[in-house]
């Protein structure tokens, strides 16, 4: 069984409020799209994927614990540990990737 990870603060000065329900897909696919131009909105777009992929793996975690039990569906229980597991990819590559533009910016001379 997965283990949650614990809620995280909010990053910068942005609220970061949850997500009520996963869009489906990746963790990253329903709010990569919401960073604008508003202050905050890149770290508010990175918390909500972060609230989501915590959702997925808290689905992917009682999905198992059910099966587990006799009591669920073991392809439903797969099919969210898949899910879970694709999803935290996709998220270690985005941040991956952001720390690299991040490094190659600071490595710039002006």
């Amino acid at each position: 069984m997965i283990p949650p990870i614990s809620s995280l603060p909010a990053i910068g000065s942005g609220t970061g409020t949850a997500a009520t329900s996963p869009a489906g897909g990746s963790g990253l696919s329903s709010s990569a799209g919401s960073s604008g131009g508003s202050s905050g909105g890149f770290s508010t777009s990175v918390t909500n994927a972060i609230d989501q992929l915590q959702q997925v793996q808290n689905s992917a975690s009682s999905s198992a614990a059910l099966a587990a039990a006799g009591q669920g569906n073991l392809a439903d229980a797969m099919i969210a540990a898949t899910q879970a597991s694709v999803d935290t990819q996709v998220t270690t590559a985005v941040a991956n990737k952001a720390i690299a533009a991040f490094t190659q910016v600071m490595n710039m001379q002006v």
